[in-house]
């Protein structure tokens, strides 16, 4: 790397580090990461019995329906009155329509928010399982990498041939 480089990202120069260092300082990140998994974990834990959630979303369909039952009653009295009047009655019935989507559109982007979260906590999890099953120099193969046989095509012919023979 060069001096340029070295200064721009902020680290030591390549010839400084030694081996033992290098392995000290991964095994404290390593501890570091523990911790934070941790307290992953324990925020994890405590995600299920917030108890409010619930009850937003009841909120926000109460408001929802509200407001649609109110537009359409705006709607029925802007017919029934003189047209001078109509057009700020028909306008604040649209207001009302434009709350009752907004609130049903909270509703999504919270469930949204919260698949977003498993989905990147489960992914996490993966990671570091991933990582964990790794040894020094051995890549130990998961089921989610997949598993190869290398034959070749007479060897493949004599295993279907005497996989139907049976």
């Amino acid at each position: 790397m060069t001096q340029k480089l070295e200064e721009l990202f902020n680290i030591p120069p390549a010839d400084s580090t030694t081996l033992e260092e290098a392995k000290s300082s991964i095994e404290e990140n390593r501890a570091i990461i523990q911790e934070v998994d941790l307290a992953i974990d324990k925020i994890d834990a405590a995600l299920p019995y917030v108890n409010d959630l619930d009850v937003s979303d009841k909120e926000l369909d109460d408001l929802s329906d509200l407001a649609k039952e109110k537009f359409q009653d705006l709607i029925d009295l802007g017919m029934n009155v003189e047209a001078r009047f109509s057009g700020h009655i028909l306008a604040t019935a649209g207001t009302l329509l434009g709350h009752a989507i907004t609130a049903k559109q909270a509703k999504l982007d919270k469930k949204l928010r919260m698949v977003d979260l498993q989905l990147k906590k489960a992914r996490l999890d993966a990671q570091i399982a991933k990582d964990s099953n790794k040894s020094d120099g051995d890549k130990i193969v998961d089921a989610e990498d997949g598993r190869a046989v290398i034959l070749d095509r007479n060897e493949l012919l004599k295993q279907i041939l005497g996989k139907s023979d049976k």
